[in-house]
């Protein structure tokens, strides 16, 4: 157990080395999404409660998770490319403690991403501060799971040149599916129906109840988390699974 955890701590280490290493893409994670909360909430939140900054931030926090899918696939797809992978499938180490430290890697992006978008929230918007930041902060790292298990899946399955284009649907998916633009009360009930079932409308109300509170626990905080973890369940041992097959091969 303790050979585990220092596996997984030397392979943290090196891929957070690897990640400092290209400063434009963690700053257009965190730059991106922090312009798209001041500008929607300067210009729409008078015309619509959708853009209040009490949903608009943990909506937006969620919404730049999607970006790590895209972000942990080209990191592991691009140490495919550059064979150092092959030379680590020599080592002791097994194929889940090599995702551990993919994911041990990227949680700290998204404690400055949820911290940043949230406080910025908090300073346009006075009223937004409250304890329960504290616990829509917590539960992003719930959510990151499945958006990092689904990157590190597709980093084992793609090339560096193709997960670029299959993480977008990821990213259109949290876009298009999570409510987060617009109300969800005029579409139909086999839209509404999809998006209860996918995770992207279920993360993104996991952190808008837990910062805004809720009524029904079971209806607006625990089915919600439970759906999420479920499908970071599915991706993460799918994960496991096909990096077992490429050390094999």
């Amino acid at each position: 157990m303790r050979n585990s955890i220092g596996r997984i701590a030397t392979l943290t280490k090196r891929n957070i080395k690897e990640i400092i290493r290209d400063p434009l893409t963690l700053i257009f994670m965190l730059a991106m999404p922090l312009f798209m909360e001041i500008l929607f909430y300067a210009i729409f939140h008078t015309m619509t409660s959708q853009f209040e900054m009490k949903y608009l931030a943990p909506g937006i926090a969620v919404f730049a998770q999607a970006f790590l899918s895209l972000f942990a696939g080209l990191l592991i797809s691009l140490d495919r490319t550059t064979s150092f992978l092959t030379r680590l499938f020599v080592s002791k180490a097994r194929p889940y403690e090599f995702i551990f430290g993919y994911t041990c890697a990227l949680l700290p992006i998204v404690l400055v991403q949820s911290v940043l978008f949230f406080v910025v929230g908090g300073i346009l918007d006075s009223s937004f501060w409250s304890v329960t930041m504290l616990l829509g902060i917590l539960l992003s790292l719930v959510t990151a799971f499945f958006f990092i298990g689904i990157g590190i899946l597709l980093g084992c399955l793609c090339t560096d040149k193709s997960v670029g284009g299959v993480a977008s649907v990821i990213i259109a998916g949290q876009s298009l599916l999570s409510g987060m633009w617009f109300p969800t009360e005029g579409l139909g009930k086999g839209m509404l129906t999809l998006m209860r079932i996918l995770p992207f409308r279920n993360a993104t109300m996991l952190l808008q109840n837990a910062v805004n509170g809720y009524g029904d626990l079971f209806a607006d905080l625990i089915s919600p988390l439970l759906i999420v973890l479920a499908y970071a369940l599915v991706a993460f041992i799918s994960a496991v699974l096909v990096f077992r097959k490429k050390m094999r091969a």
